[in-house]
């Protein structure tokens, strides 16, 4: 059992620690530099075994960028959209809603050579 258990660390050890990037500001704005950071991170890690993409939306940030004037849709929409065709992902990314007070967008890339 205590081999087994050692085998599953060591594996795990072995993954390269997760790119993340954070984004505060209007949201379209955001969106964009968003999608570019994702980009740039698939290129960064190449033809890899399998890849997971999660983003944050702080709930908290994002009523204060809706109160200041800024739309969500088409922005959102649209960015789905490109997310969605253009970069080869199996699914489009997995969307998480924080209810707690943070940048207004974290684009997080876990991946296994």
């Amino acid at each position: 059992m205590t081999g087994a258990r050692l085998r599953r660390t060591d594996a795990a050890e072995a993954l390269p620690a997760p790119l993340v990037w954070t984004f505060d500001g209007p949201f379209e704005r955001c969106l964009g530099d968003l999608e570019d950071a994702l980009r740039r991170a698939l290129v960064l890690v190449g033809d890899v075994s399998r890849i997971a993409v999660q983003i944050d939306l702080s709930l908290p940030a994002l009523l204060l960028r809706v109160r200041a004037g800024d739309a969500l849709q088409p922005a959102w929409g649209r960015f789905v959209e490109r997310v969605s065709r253009n970069y080869g992902l199996p699914a489009f990314p997995h969307v998480r809603h924080l209810r707690t007070a943070a940048p207004l967008a974290t684009l997080v890339v876990a991946y296994r050579s």
